[in-house]
C-alpha cells in the first residue's frame, strides 16, 4: 500500500456520508496514528501548488492566504496546513471566527511566522445583561466582517475552515462567521474575492445530502477533502458550491473499500 498523501483531482469518485468517514477513522484515531497532520500536510500542498500556479496567482512572491478558523477540528486542519505554508515562507493570516480555537494548531502556526487578526470576544460567558451581551455580540460581528473585507482583499487565497464533517444535516452559520462569510460573497458579487479553497467541504453543507440552510455558504473554487469525497460534494447544492474536488488520502481507504457508499460514479 502506497503511503498516505495527496492523491491529486478526483475525477471518477463515489460519496460517502459522514458517519461512514468517521467509522473509518476511528481504529486509526484510536492506535493514535496522526490523521489530522496528514490531511493537514496534503492541504498544505495542495494551496502551495495553486499560489505557484499562475492561472491562479500571476504575481510574482510567495504568495498569501487568509484563515478562516472555526472551534473544531475543521478548524484545526486549517491551522496546521497554515503553520506548514508559513514555515514555507508564505505570508499566512489567522482569523478566529468561533468561540474557541484548536489550541495545538494555532499555536502551531504563530510559531511558524503566521499572524493573527483581531478575534471575537468569548460569549459563551454568562453575564447578567443578556441585551448588553447581544449588542457586543453584534458590534463583533460587524467589526470581523470588516476585518475579513480588508484581509480577504489582500490575500491571495482564502482557506474556509469554519466547519467540516463535525456538524450534522445541512447547518447556518453561527454569528460572526456568519458575517464574514457574507463579506467574502460581496467580494465575489464585486468581483474582488480572491481564490477560495474549502477544508473537507464547504462550511454549511449537509456533507451526506449537498443541502443548504440558507445562501451563507462561501462558494469553493477547489474543496480539499481528506480520506474519502463526501457525498455532499457530488449532489445537491453542494455540488455547485464545492468547485474542483481534491482528495489527500489520510490512510483509511482499505476501511471504506468495504463499505457501500452513499453516492456511485
Amino acid at each position: 500500500m502506497s503511503p498516505p498523501g495527496y492523491r491529486g483531482t478526483v475525477v471518477a469518485m463515489d460519496g460517502y456520508g459522514g458517519d461512514q468517514i468517521r467509522a473509518a477513522e476511528r481504529p486509526h484515531l484510536d492506535a493514535g496514528e496522526p490523521l489530522m497532520q496528514r490531511a493537514a500536510d496534503g492541504l498544505a500542498r495542495i494551496v502551495g501548488g495553486l499560489l505557484d500556479d499562475p492561472a491562479v496567482r500571476p504575481a510574482d512572491g510567495p504568495g498569501s492566504v487568509l484563515l478562516l478558523v472555526g472551534s473544531g477540528d475543521n478548524g484545526g486542519d486549517a491551522l496546521f496546513a497554515g503553520a506548514r505554508l508559513a514555515a514555507g515562507g508564505r505570508r499566512v493570516t489567522v482569523l478566529r471566527v468561533g468561540a474557541r480555537v484548536h489550541g495545538a494548531g494555532l499555536a502551531a502556526a504563530l510559531d511558524a511566522g503566521a499572524r493573527l487578526l483581531d478575534r471575537p470576544s468569548d460569549t459563551g460567558s454568562v453575564r447578567p445583561a443578556a441585551d448588553l451581551l447581544a449588542a457586543a455580540s453584534r458590534d463583533d460581528a460587524a467589526r470581523l466582517a470588516a476585518v475579513a473585507t480588508d484581509a480577504a482583499l489582500e490575500a491571495d487565497l482564502v482557506l474556509d475552515g469554519i466547519l467540516g464533517i463535525g456538524v450534522h444535516g445541512a447547518s447556518a452559520l453561527r454569528s460572526p462567521a456568519r458575517e464574514v462569510v457574507a463579506a467574502i460573497r460581496q467580494l465575489a458579487r464585486d468581483q474582488r474575492a480572491p481564490f477560495v479553497v474549502a477544508v473537507d467541504v464547504p462550511s454549511g453543507i449537509d456533507v451526506d445530502t449537498g443541502a443548504i440552510a440558507d445562501d451563507h455558504v462561501l462558494q469553493a473554487d477547489v474543496t480539499v477533502t481528506f480520506g474519502g469525497v463526501k457525498a455532499g460534494l457530488l449532489r445537491g447544492p453542494g455540488a455547485s458550491l464545492a468547485g474542483r474536488i481534491e482528495l489527500v488520502d489520510v490512510g483509511i481507504g482499505a476501511d471504506l473499500a468495504g463499505v457501500e457508499p452513499l453516492v456511485r460514479t
